[in-house]
């Protein structure tokens, strides 16, 4: 791994193939209950993953997963990995009551802490939901104990982002001692856009060596950490393919094949870490 003093934040996304919004959309009605569950294999392929290089990550796990298969989260425990939330169920949160939104939160967050014996400190609303009407999120969580919030990308985007949104970690809520940062999905600026390299569908796409060029200008001229992510059910190309629209089929699967191998790549060549140490809480 080449010198860096600028460590990247590495998350993974803990849900199954078919809580994708995409898949949902193109399967609709036949979504729930209808698909075997793939979380354990597939997760056990990230954690095998990263122990070979040697690198630890943050895992933000659905509170509907962690209840189901609570071995599964011990382990990435066990493994020293940092724990973190994804809400209880799969649920946007621009579709959630406040009510609703924080006890789904104290829910998933007190089953993840009562499985590890640790304080959960970060929290990343599933398919990036907390927009610029759902600002009311940021005070719930900070009063419920949360420290981060990883839900924002700053970009243009059909289903998610906020392109005018800061690119770069910054304290997004704060009364009194109690506070917020957000830590946004990375991109670069070129030409006055944002463009993404924080992973995702956009990974499985674009040339590995692209993203990882684009991560080190970030760190080199802008001197800022980057938040990367990726799903477990992206290293599992063996997962059900059900008849879908071809527009729903080609963002769920697209470069699901060598994924695994672009992310190894990857891993050799980018300082990563927790969101946890990225950020330096204790």
């Amino acid at each position: 791994m080449p010198h860096n003093s600028i460590v990247n934040a590495l998350s993974v996304d803990v849900e199954e193939y078919y809580h994708a919004l995409v898949f949902q959309d193109g399967v609709k009605d036949r979504a729930n209950g209808a698909f075997e569950s793939r979380v354990d294999i597939s997760t056990e392929r990230v954690l095998s993953l990263l122990a070979a290089h040697g690198v630890k990550a943050t895992f933000f796990i659905l509170g509907e997963v962690a209840s189901d298969h609570p071995g599964l989260v011990r382990k990435i425990a066990q493994e020293k990995h940092e724990i973190a939330c994804h809400g209880y169920h799969h649920t946007l949160v621009s579709g959630q009551s406040a009510n609703e939104f924080g006890s789904g939160i104290r829910r998933a967050r007190t089953v993840l802490e009562d499985l590890t014996g640790e304080p959960v400190l970060g929290y990343r609303a599933p398919n990036f939901s907390i927009g610029r009407d759902q600002t009311w999120a940021y005070q719930i969580l900070a009063e419920n104990g949360f420290r981060y919030d990883s839900s924002v990308y700053p970009i243009l985007h059909d289903r998610y982002g906020d392109r005018h949104a800061p690119r770069f970690t910054h304290e997004i809520w704060r009364n009194g001692h109690t506070s917020l940062v957000e830590f946004p999905v990375g991109t670069i600026q070129l030409f006055g856009m944002n463009l993404p390299i924080g992973g995702g569908g956009y990974f499985r796409l674009l040339p590995g060596r692209l993203i990882e060029s684009a991560i080190r200008r970030v760190n080199t001229v802008e001197k800022q950490s980057v938040m990367f992510y990726f799903h477990p059910w992206e290293l599992d190309p063996e997962q059900p393919r059900p008849a879908m629209a071809w527009r729903y089929q080609f963002r769920h699967y697209v470069g699901m094949k060598r994924h695994e191998e672009k992310l190894a790549h990857f891993l050799q060549r980018v300082p990563v870490g927790t969101v946890r140490d990225v950020l330096g809480l204790a």
